[in-house]
Order: structure tokens, then sequence, then C-alpha cells
């Protein structure tokens, strides 16, 4: 992966060592950080191409007494959730999805109060409870959907789409007028069907997750959760995406993609540079990879929420706090993460990265959701409810009702899903 080295203003470490650590008890709050740490990731790839035994090796010249053994895993949020029963789930690692906010300080150690690291950090709603952080974005996201320029050029369309129906017209030109897959829902491995959710904010209302919560039905025409879903299904349904989902392959698809076997996939701006290298790999264009936002506008103008990452944390129960505070804030601050991911960096002075040039082309403009006065109310209706807005079981059920392996259709599964809510919402409010 080649590496783009960005001017980062560095955080005083061994302040923000101080401050994170001497919160709670356990492990070490002073001193020079040593002892042995468990780092978990996501990023396998990273780990199989030594990118990762880079950032160790680099991490160890600033601090010689630490010894960082990393574990890679596939299904992150699977496995690290079941881990949570445990007090054996690394010393730094990224929060899973499944963390409310409520449950943040039983699971991991306080980094410090919000209110002062967001003079130094952006993105920061999502790991923040009651006035603390308890997680820090390795990097942020546009949110859009990666496509192939050459395939889509090929089709005969000569504009992005600025409506689901133009995005859907667009993809049957595609099928049409090419060979190749409009669309790739990676529904085996289940969890880009999450970046459907990520969308949310791209009709610029920054209070769209407060509108939900609120709301009885938000599987109703004219909301942002009904317009996503429904053009999921309706992609689906229209026979566009691929014949046979049971055997989608992450990894294989970006290939797939980048030498134009596939058209499209919705997804965070941080996939942008794993299709271009995937694209390098297979002798392809890289410049054939292209982003571009949902396909909504608000008075004339494209938008896309912007937000962190993977948040990574440190295990309340580490025995090396202070050791794994260190990797956390070199890992921010001092490693080229996010500058090889192509993503937005995490400080609050960072710039934006040359992968989201399509978006500046387009003049797209960026929102950044507000922070919901009750943090743990989407999370906890959305749990009782038993919807995984997030996750990959109720668009797994979308899908196959959509293409016909499952009973229903968009209308009675929709009511479904705002009988659930509605009840869920009931319940958590009593």
């Amino acid at each position: 992966m080649a590496k783009k080295h960005i001017a980062i203003a560095a955080v005083a470490v061994s302040a923000l060592l101080l401050a994170g650590c001497s919160s709670t008890g356990g492990g070490s709050t002073g001193g020079t950080p040593s002892g042995d740490i468990t780092v978990l990731t996501n990023r396998t790839d990273l780990i199989k191409n030594k990118v990762y035994a880079g950032y160790v090796a680099a991490f160890n010249k600033a601090y010689p007494k630490v010894t960082v053994k990393l574990q890679g895993i596939t299904d992150y949020e699977g496995e690290v959730t079941t881990r949570l029963s445990t007090k054996n789930y690394g010393d730094v690692l990224g929060i899973p999805a499944s963390v409310t906010p409520n449950q943040l300080p039983q699971f991991f150690e306080p980094l410090g109060d919000t209110a002062k690291l967001k003079e130094t950090y952006r993105f920061l709603n999502d790991k923040s409870f009651k006035g603390k952080q308890y997680g820090l974005p390795t990097f942020g996201n546009a949110n859009g959907i990666v496509y192939n320029k050459r395939v889509w050029k090929e089709a005969g369309v000569t504009s992005i789409p600025k409506t689901p129906a133009e995005f859907i017209s667009d993809l049957k030109l595609i099928k049409a007028k090419t060979a190749a897959i409009p669309y790739y829902t990676n529904y085996k491995d289940g969890w880009p069907l999450g970046s459907w959710q990520g969308q949310q904010g791209f009709s610029a209302n920054t209070n769209v997750v407060a509108d939900r919560d609120g709301n009885n039905a938000p599987w109703t025409s004219g909301t942002e959760q009904y317009t996503t879903d429904a053009l999921l299904f309706d992609v689906v349904k229209n026979g566009l995406s691929e014949p046979d989902p049971l055997t989608t392959s992450w990894e294989g698809s970006k290939g797939m993609l980048a030498t134009g076997k596939v058209a499209s996939a919705v997804l965070g701006s941080w996939a942008i540079v794993q299709f271009q290298d995937a694209a390098k790999t297979a002798g392809a264009d890289p410049a054939d990879i292209g982003f571009m936002p949902f396909p909504e506008q608000k008075d004339g103008k494209f938008h896309s929420a912007v937000g962190g990452d993977v948040n990574i944390g440190v295990n309340v129960n580490s025995k090396n706090k202070l050791a794994a505070r260190a990797w956390v804030d070199w890992f921010l601050n001092k490693s080229t993460f996010a500058a090889d991911a192509g993503a937005l960096p995490p400080q609050v002075n960072g710039k934006n990265p040359t992968t989201l040039q399509d978006f500046t082309d387009n003049k797209v403009q960026y929102v950044e959701l507000s922070a919901a006065k009750k943090p743990a109310l989407d999370s906890d209706i959305y749990n009782k409810a038993e919807i995984d807005l997030f996750g990959k079981v109720y668009r797994q059920k979308l899908v196959d009702i959509a293409r016909g392996a499952a009973e229903g259709d968009m209308k009675s599964y929709f009511a479904d899903l705002n009988k659930r809510w509605a009840a869920a919402r009931s319940s958590v409010a009593s």
C-alpha cells in the first residue's frame, strides 16, 4: 500500500496519557509505558501485507519497552462482541457497534473529557457518554457509493444520479449494455449492508437520528430510513444485484469492482483506497474507481454524512493501561494510518484526502450529525425492536424478500418494522 504522509499537529502524548489513565483504578497510572499489550483490529489485510508490522516497528522506536501483539479478526463485530462477555478482549481494540453508549464505562477506560478532547479531535459523538470519551476515531469517513467509472461510461451514463429513480435507471442501463453486475450487496459477509445505514444524513438533516427516535413509523415514505431501504429493495427486486447473494465475498468483490465485473457498491470512503489497490493488483486502472454521493439532493445539492470510522479504546480490565493508551495516542497522531487509508484525519485541523476529489468536483456538502440528547435512546429502541440498523440481519431479510427467497413484499415488511419499532419505543419510554 502506498503511503501518503500528511502533516498533523501532534498531541502532547505524555499529557494525554496522564489524563486518560488517572480516572479509574487498575493498571499503571504513571512512569514509562512498558509491558505487553494485545491490539485487536478488523484490518486483517494490513496484517497480511505487513503494513501493521511497520506501525508496530515505528511505535517501538518511541516505546521500546512495550511489546505489541496484533490480532486480526475477520468477523470482527461478531467475535469481539462475544469476547466482551469475558475480560479477555485485548488491551486496545476497535469498539464494536453492539456496545451502546451507556455500556461504554462497563467495557472501556475513559480517555478524557469529551469537551477537552474536542479541541483536538472531531467525530467524537459516537463514543461519548456523560461527558467522558471512551473511544477515539482512527479516521473519518464520508458516505456514498464506490463505482467503476469506466463501466458507467460504457453504459452511456454521463452524469451521476440525483434521485433513487435515476440510480435504478442507470443500473438498468449497465445491465443492458455491459457485462457487469450493476450492484453488489456483499450479502454473505453481511456487514457491508450496514453501510446503507451509514448514508443517513443525505437529506442534510443533522437531526435525522433524533427524528427517527421520535417517530413510531420511520419506514414511511418521505423519511430517510424509507428511502435507503426502499432503494436497496428496488435494486434487488429489479435483478440489478448479484444473481446468488449467498456466494458473495467481500475480498473478492474488491477485484470484481476494480476490473469492471461489478459496477457499484454502497460503502464508506474508507473503501476507496482498498479498491484502488485491488485495481493495481489486477492490472486495472486505479483511476477507474470513483465515489458518488447517495442519489438524493436537497436544494439542488448532494450531502454526505461524515463521521468517525472505527473508534479505538482501552479495555477497562487491561493490566497495562499506560502502554495501551500510549498505543492509542501514537496510532492516532504519529502513524500514517489515516493517510494510508485515504481517509479524513481525526484531527480538527486535518486536511481532506485526494481520494475525495470526486466529492469536491460534485460540490458535495459534508454533514456531521448532531449529538443525541439521549445518546442511548436510538440503540435502546433498535435493540429492543431487534432491528440491527447497523448490522446485517434485517437487511439480509429485506434482500431475501426482494429476490423472492422469503415471504412478503416491501410494504408488508416495512409495516412489520414499523410495528416493532413503535412497540420498542413505547417500552423504552415507559
